[in-house]
């Protein structure tokens, strides 16, 4: 890279080689100068002013925030930046919850170790005496805003990295937090859950949902058969908690700690996953040979399909109808091994080991509960896991590796690259290139999906039929590309969407790495585990194959639809918020019309004025009606019915009306307006 010039730190010179700011030439330097709000991806904040160094000789600049000159002279720990640095620290303990014994982020905490390495030992600022209450509602993330040192990491990569928003600072001076909209929790708004606000929060302000307990209920149940499945990014992460390597694969040691915590068979997503593929790349050929909603986009992400759900209904046709590999292993493993086991399906207790936050909403979705049974029973996120380890006071890195057991612990490569950003489209193409060519293919990687970048387009020739790719992780870009598929400046044919940034390798319920490489490093990890196996092809996976001949029959088939695949909905972004319009006494006619996103588009807010004007020239609102009761229609404007795909929408004393009009609004209304004896003048 060309040299920009050259500035001086602590008395050496180095060259300015197109970094941003000051703090990142200070970090190529070796010198690893403390922050809270600083991550590369993000944009600079500059709150936290523990990255304040001297530049010229007594101008105090935070470095993270200040471009680097040619010629500039830094001190990075003078007497007056270490006692700043020390100050700032000290503020923003008397601020914090400090209850590191019993925290989820003790001994992986920023604020504990720059604490540690800055000497702070002693606090002079009076603790706060507020305590607020701890949102504990969503099903897989809890905030505590008493541990909260208000840095806007969470706020940033929920903004920039996913474009939701469902979170910012609220309240003004002292009383500033960090909340959702109108003052709810993350369970009511529109959250996705992917958990990358758990990832970047310093302090274990935000942690995953713990379901530890239930699992240890469920272990020492002898009336139960407790199952585990094992998604493929956890393998080149867990270890990480355990003095290992990111990317370093640790299967056989999840397996080994598995039983010695009492799991009675240990199984992989894996197998699910080549599962996936094949119901996946069918429904896909299909589609594309036959006719039908094209782009296909991939539904393994459950962030992805939540954020479809919430901002993209008019998309949903076109999300593949498979479940993912996680739900897909737990209504197939609900129907399989009974039998093989010899136990009721009703003393199994599957429990999903996963790298992703999302997956315990996911698993809580009413679409895969059964007459009050659900598919998976707990998720357990890597981090949740690793704690149980240490809990139970296995020495992980001393295991000796065990294998899964079978049928469903066997898997091939395409099925462990669902871990990275691409592997879903590999594997798809692995089994696509089969069955439109009608050849066996001997080399099975495909390049040309694969890369870091937060879209990557492809082109595929398949025999006669030529495909158009696209590759996306993070949901801004997964926004973009929707915008462009909406608006018909792309023809893609086949999306693959993951929400987390590089796909599974980064979820939010994997270990927190302050290592700048180690997204990189896990995304290796899961290429080598693919070159290691002896299959790589998902059709080649024996035992999915004798799942079809025994069970499934043929992919697509009316058994493998009932249990592999599934649909969605349009879901409301708010809960249980109304916009009054006109409010009264006594309630009796009640007018509810949405302005959601997709109702809005196609013209709720027409109706929503008319109908208003209509009742105030009408006089509905203020004459006395049937029983002398007064005031007899209420308008409101809410947000969402859950059907945007019948939009406009519009409820009348609960009667729905879809693909609403005025004119049909006002039918509605008049009728009800008869019922209490008020007709319109």
């Amino acid at each position: 890279m060309e040299n920009q010039g050259t500035i001086n730190i602590n008395g050496v010179d180095y060259p300015i080689e197109g970094e941003r700011n000051v703090l990142e030439v200070i970090r190529k330097a070796n010198i690893e100068i403390p922050t809270f709000c600083y991550h590369s991806e993000l944009s600079v904040y500059g709150a936290c002013r523990l990255c304040m160094v001297d530049i010229n000789g007594g101008s105090i600049q935070a470095s993270c925030s200040t471009p680097p000159e040619a010629g500039m002279v830094i001190k990075t720990h003078t007497e007056q930046i270490r006692k700043i640095r020390k100050v700032n620290l000290e503020l923003l303990l008397a601020n914090h919850d400090v209850s590191c014994p019993s925290c989820a982020r003790s001994n992986n905490c920023k604020l504990q170790d720059l604490s540690r390495r800055l000497g702070v030992d002693e606090k002079r600022f009076k603790k706060t005496d507020k305590i607020r209450p701890i949102d504990n509602l969503s099903p897989s993330i809890v905030y505590d805003p008493n541990k909260c040192v208000l840095c806007g990491d969470c706020i940033r990569v929920c903004k920039e990295v996913q474009s939701v928003g469902a979170i910012d600072f609220t309240k003004r001076g002292a009383d500033t937090i960090v909340g959702a909209a109108f003052g709810k929790s993350l369970n009511e708004v529109e959250c996705v859950y992917c958990g990358q606000c758990v990832s970047v929060c310093p302090v274990g302000a935000l942690t995953p949902k713990s379901e530890t307990t239930e699992v240890w209920k469920a272990l020492h149940d002898p009336t139960k058969k407790v199952i585990a499945q094992i998604a493929p990014a956890v393998r080149v992460a867990i270890g990480e908690g355990f003095g290992m390597s990111a990317g370093e694969t640790s299967m056989g040691q999840v397996v080994s700690a598995l039983r010695k915590l009492g799991f009675d068979q240990v199984y992989d997503t894996s197998f699910a996953a080549d599962l996936t593929v094949i119901e996946e790349a069918n429904e896909f050929i299909k589609r594309k040979t036959e006719g039908g909603a094209l782009p296909q986009f991939t539904s393994c992400c459950p962030s992805w399909v939540k954020f479809t759900e919430q901002y993209f209904t008019d998309l949903i046709p076109h999300l593949s109808s498979c479940k993912s590999p996680q739900q897909m292993f737990g209504s197939v493993a609900k129907r399989v091994l009974p039998e093989i086991l010899g136990v009721d399906r009703k003393d199994i207790v599957m429990v999903s080991i996963m790298p992703c936050t999302a997956k315990k909403f996911e698993a809580k979705r009413e679409e895969f509960i059964h007459e009050g049974e659900p598919e998976v029973d707990h998720v357990l996120t890597t981090e949740g896991l690793g704690r149980m380890i240490d809990e139970a006071g296995i020495q992980f890195s001393k295991l000796e590796p065990e294998s899964l057991d079978l049928p469903l612990g066997f898997k091939t490569g395409g099925g462990v690259l669902f871990g990275n950003s691409g592997g879903v489209t590999e594997a798809v193409l692995r089994y696509a290139s089969e069955k439109l060519t009608g050849k066996k293919m001997e080399d099975h990687h495909f390049e040309l999906v694969r890369g870091k970048d937060g879209l990557r387009v492809a082109t595929v020739k398949l025999g006669e039929v030529t495909l158009k790719l696209a590759m996306v992780h993070s949901l801004s870009n997964a926004r973009k590309v929707c915008q462009q598929v909406m608006a018909g400046e792309v023809d893609y044919d086949f999306i693959e969407v993951m929400a987390c940034p590089g796909g599974c390798i980064a979820g939010g319920g994997q270990p927190i790495s302050f290592e700048t490489d180690y997204k990189a490093k896990r995304t290796k990890g899961l290429y080598k585990v693919d070159t290691m196996l002896q299959l790589h092809k998902p059709q080649d996976n024996p035992y999915v194959k004798e799942l079809y001949t025994n069970l499934l029959g043929t992919p697509g088939s009316e058994t493998a639809h009932l249990l592999l695949h599934t649909h969605y909905h349009g879901r409301r972004r708010i809960t249980n918020q109304n916009i009054v319009v006109r409010d009264t006494a006594a309630h009796k006619i009640n007018v509810s019309v949405c302005v959601g996103t997709n109702c809005y588009i196609k013209g709720s807010q027409d109706i929503l004025t008319r109908l208003n004007k209509y009742v105030v020239e009408n006089k509905l609102a203020d004459r006395v009606g049937f029983q002398g009761q007064e005031e007899m229609v209420d308008v409101k404007a809410t947000f969402c019915f859950e059907k945007c795909e019948k939009a406009p929408l519009v409820s009348i004393d609960n009667i729905q009306i879809e693909k609403a009009t005025f004119e049909k609004a006002v039918e509605v209304l008049e009728r009800q307006l008869e019922k209490f004896k008020m007709p319109v003048e």
